[in-house]
């Protein structure tokens, strides 16, 4: 039925179930063989029957609106044989957002219209796949100048402040904060409650560190944990938008993703990568007691020092005290000599200004007693008085006026005849 040409009129019609009919037989001739094809799981059910039901889709170029999608059944007869041997060979389970290689029938039915039986799956494109997208991820972070960021900043020394990114119901969680509180140290955790797997894990883990970042200066760093699960589970760390917001964190990032076999993305660009939740809580605290005792032997260094150097002052001091006493007594002695041929000049000095007043003294007290009245009055000289006072002038003297003589020896009374003014 190659190249099958039908023509209809009006009166020469087909009904539906005809052209579904026709549909059905090309399509069974055309594809008679079993086919590979590859495509990308967008739904995966599995019935409790034991059928599982997937959604195929071919996504456009921008990863936006799909190009191509299909129904897609795996019959239980070989459902669990073929999940089993695909989550051994790439320890992950089949689920939405893995690119499957897979041996399909095609199918068409009349009432169900179009959909393929996967008979068979091959592991290694899955690997592949998901390998091709891990190195383009880490491609584009370090095409973006991202990839070193977070891990060249400083941890804090006492890294006390923790935001811890993880689910709270998670029992990775639990054992985190059951170290921690157990630790011996003062280390405070804030949740930021997240889902850690499945499809919304991606937008949720994003936005817990959006919230940290919001917060920055309440934390001293930024703990993402989450326990062991399968490859698929943890996929999500691997996710460049996760990737690239933990590259490029405020804050040092310490991961604790329970994997012992794979290093997740997140890891590689986190500032510190532990393997489980119970690691980074032990090393917080070791982290803590590095710290103490960092603390501890500068204390005892310091207190070393202070001693060695109290005893080397002591002894510098003591020199200095002893220099400054023999110092002191040389200037005592010499001040007390300098003082003495000082004071013996001074009383040199007081004592010729002694005699030197005392002739001066004695010269005014013979001219003093030379002036007394009655050594005058021995010279032959006489005091005249006219009542009260003295008479110094003639003129103060009329003719017939009485006055009083004073002698060096004795007194006489005369009147006045004649009185000339020179």
């Amino acid at each position: 039925m190659s190249g099958l040409m039908i023509a209809t009129t009006p009166e020469n019609h087909l009904t539906l179930f005809d052209l579904q009919r026709i549909v059905r037989a090309t399509l069974e001739e055309r594809f008679a063989l079993p086919l590979w094809i590859s495509a990308e799981i967008s739904e995966i059910k599995v019935n409790y029957s034991g059928h599982c039901y997937i959604n195929l889709v071919e996504k456009g170029s921008g990863e936006g609106t799909p190009r191509a999608e299909a129904r897609a059944v795996i019959w239980r007869s070989a459902y669990t044989r073929l999940a089993s041997y695909f989550e051994s060979q790439t320890g992950t389970r089949l689920a939405a957002g893995i690119r499957i290689l897979a041996k399909v029938m095609v199918i068409y039915h009349e009432v169900y219209g179009f959909s393929l039986q996967i008979t068979d799956i091959d592991p290694s494109y899955t690997l592949g796949d998901v390998e091709r997208r891990r190195q383009q991820t880490i491609r584009t972070l370090h095409e973006d100048g991202v990839w070193d960021m977070n891990r060249e900043l400083r941890l804090p020394r006492l890294t006390a402040r923790i935001a811890v990114v993880s689910s709270a119901t998670a029992a990775g969680y639990r054992d985190f904060m059951r170290e921690i509180g157990s630790c011996g140290y003062a280390l405070h955790a804030t949740l930021f409650d997240s889902v850690m797997q499945g499809a919304a894990a991606e937008d949720s883990i994003v936005a817990s560190l959006e919230a940290v970042a919001a917060r920055e200066e309440e934390f001293d760093a930024v703990v993402i944990i989450r326990g062991g699960g399968s490859t698929s589970d943890l996929s999500v760390f691997d996710s460049y938008r996760i990737a690239s917001h933990t590259a490029q964190f405020p804050l040092p990032v310490i991961t604790g993703i329970g994997h012992d076999k794979d290093v997740s993305i997140v890891d590689m660009v986190a500032h510190t990568s532990l393997k489980t939740p119970t690691a980074v809580a032990v090393w917080l605290g070791e982290r803590m007691a590095a710290e103490e005792e960092r603390l501890a032997g500068a204390a005892r260094e310091l207190r070393s020092a202070a001693a060695e150097m109290l005893n080397e002052h002591k002894g510098a001091v003591e020199r200095a005290a002893a220099e400054l006493q023999r110092s002191i007594i040389r200037n005592i002695v010499g001040e007390s000599a300098r003082l003495d041929m000082r004071t013996a000049d001074l009383y040199r000095q007081a004592r010729h200004l002694v005699e030197a007043q005392r002739r001066r003294l004695d010269a005014a007290q013979q001219i003093a007693d030379s002036r007394k009245v009655e050594n005058i009055l021995r010279l032959g000289f006489a005091v005249v008085r006219a009542g009260s006072h003295a008479v110094v002038a003639a003129g103060e003297l009329r003719p017939g006026s009485m006055v009083d003589i004073t002698f060096a020896e004795g007194r006489a009374t005369a009147e006045v005849v004649e009185a000339k003014h020179r």
